[in-house]
């Protein structure tokens, strides 16, 4: 068994998804190839998993593979290929991202899934995949490509229609987004043996059905107890809160992600509304200067005193394989192609976020059905931004990205066509190598 991780000098989530496969019997002999264009980053990441497979009893074998010239090397043979690059890195490419944007009067908080920051992503991220797809169709043909990278939809979107490769797309936020929203609403009674569908789009997949373990609707409840909680000072996801107030439903990722994501609550024309729904504009780029600065001190501590004891977190990934390799069911909420009308109300070649059962045969996505008109219509204002940035990056024509941003709901809602395109032109010319060329 050979598991590689792609981009392996995110040590944190590196430590995070091989340590959970060191703590499964059927993966923990595996070899764990290693594979980054950072030697500094991927020596971090094998100090500490190595450390950790002597302390799980040293069962298998940790390789590594530096520089796009052994990329192929350490695909060789794959059964599984984790994703979890980050193209041009938090300097300069997402100080970029924010940076040229704000000189238009354009605000993000997040922008790695959508809006012009997610766009400019995809299309640094793509071409990279693009050599991986090439690679594995070669190396490891059979493999399954686990992406964890954003903007999520458009690169396993991209994956699914225009590579062999066998891919699912992977979020932190399916599997605990009712249990959150339980605790936040003071419903903590309620979690255990509870039963949902949460169908819809990467980040903004709908929480359709929850009920308790008696069976019992738990909507009235909470759409009864959402005035109080946002009535609280610190309350920190209103924007959602607010989904539920005016859409009837709950979504999967955070309310800073969310804000973003609409053209409701980031607008120049009313300031007020970014401290009526607790809006942390620029909250990426404070994230990543703060993990930087976090992960240097932690590194230091770990090289002192060692590597922690790992137990296995929430993440799909090694559930996934451990899933393949037994042949014991397991379900997840999966990204994929919405193939056979998964959702009835949303592109056939969107990217979709739906239950899906994982078997020694692979992923099985499941049939939804259609969506409520106002979740789709939500989905779509997004689908149309995944479906023209990818089409950008499959034609290498500049227009599509014009059209890309003019359609973002966000982008579109505070800036005119021609402000948007000389945005695009700066992001273009700033980013440079890290873009194709476009014509």
């Amino acid at each position: 068994m050979k598991i590689t991780f792609m981009g392996a000098g995110s040590t944190v989530f590196a430590r995070n998804v091989i340590g959970d496969c060191m703590c499964a019997e059927s993966l923990r002999d595996s070899v764990f190839a290693l594979y980054d264009i950072d030697a500094k980053r991927l020596e971090e990441s094998r100090t500490i998993l190595e450390a950790m497979r002597v302390s799980k009893g040293g069962y298998g074998k940790i390789e590594c593979y530096v520089g796009t010239e052994n990329r192929k090397a350490a695909l060789k043979n794959a059964n599984f290929v984790v994703n979890a690059i980050q193209v041009g890195l938090y300097d300069p490419a997402t100080i970029i991202d924010f940076e040229v944007p704000k000189k238009y009067g354009l605000r993000q908080t997040i922008g790695d899934t959508l809006g012009i920051g997610g766009i400019m992503r995809a299309l640094r991220t793509i071409p990279v995949l693009q050599d991986f797809a090439d690679d594995m169709a070669e190396a490891c043909p059979d493999a399954l490509f686990l992406n964890y990278t954003n903007p999520m939809a458009m690169l396993t979107g991209f994956m699914l229609r225009y590579t062999p490769i066998k891919t699912v797309g992977l979020c932190h936020s399916v599997q605990v987004c009712s249990r959150d929203l339980l605790t936040k609403l003071g419903m903590e009674d309620k979690i255990e043996g509870r039963k949902e569908l949460i169908a819809g789009i990467n980040h903004m997949a709908w929480l359709l059905q929850i009920r308790d373990k008696n069976g019992e609707d738990l909507y009235p409840a909470i759409k009864s107890r959402v005035d109080a909680y946002t009535a609280k000072p610190d309350a920190n996801d209103r924007v959602r809160m607010d989904y539920i107030k005016n859409l009837g439903y709950y979504c999967t990722e955070s309310s800073e992600h969310n804000a973003e994501y609409n053209m409701f609550y980031i607008k120049s024309k009313y300031p007020e509304m970014i401290e009526k729904y607790n809006i942390p504009l620029d909250e990426y780029p404070r994230r990543c200067v703060n993990q930087i600065e976090g992960w240097k001190k932690e590194y230091a501590q770990i090289l002192e005193t060692g590597v922690k004891e790992h137990e296995r977190s929430n993440e799909y990934a090694s559930r996934i394989m451990e899933a393949v390799v037994t042949g014991n069911a397991y379900q997840i909420g999966g990204n994929v192609l919405n193939t056979g009308n998964l959702i009835e109300n949303l592109p056939a070649d969107a990217c979709v976020e739906v239950p899906c059962l994982v078997n020694g045969y692979g992923v099985h996505p499941c049939r939804v059905g259609r969506l409520p008109v106002q979740c789709a219509a939500m989905n779509m204002t997004n689908v149309n931004v995944q479906l023209l940035t990818i089409e950008a990056a499959v034609t290498r024509k500049k227009e599509h990205i014009y059209q890309a941003a003019m359609l973002d709901p966000h982008t579109g809602s505070e800036l005119n066509i021609d402000d948007i395109k000389a945005m695009v032109d700066d992001l273009i010319a700033a980013h440079g190598d890290y873009l194709p060329a476009y014509h």
